[in-house]
């Protein structure tokens, strides 16, 4: 049974996220791409990524060092190439349209 919580709560966290993710897309970043004279048209899932994984990477690290230290979870996760590769991503697919005028996606 406590395997089945893990993943339970896991995917939580995941919807939780990504519909954070969704709500700061749609009514923070589309004004302030709009306020610089980008559209977010195109492939906005991309850009919808990129922001719920920069939020999936803030709430890692607070829970990782402040409330959870001693989960092995965190830990795997925060030590991960992977995961901070993807973090790279992620910034540059929230920041790029402001380097390039426009949304490649």
């Amino acid at each position: 049974m406590g395997k089945l919580k893990r993943v339970v709560l896991s995917l939580l966290e995941i919807i939780v996220i990504l519909s954070i993710g969704l709500l700061f897309t749609t009514y923070i970043l589309r004004p302030i791409y709009e306020n610089f004279g980008i559209q977010l048209t195109g492939n906005v899932w991309v850009n919808w990524f990129g922001v719920s994984y920069i939020l999936f990477v803030l709430y890692s690290l607070i829970v990782g060092f402040f409330i959870s230290r001693e989960s092995i979870l965190f830990k795997q996760r925060l030590t991960s190439v992977f995961f901070w590769l993807i973090f790279i991503g992620s910034i540059y697919v929230v920041f790029i349209p402001f380097i390039k005028g426009e949304n490649p996606f």
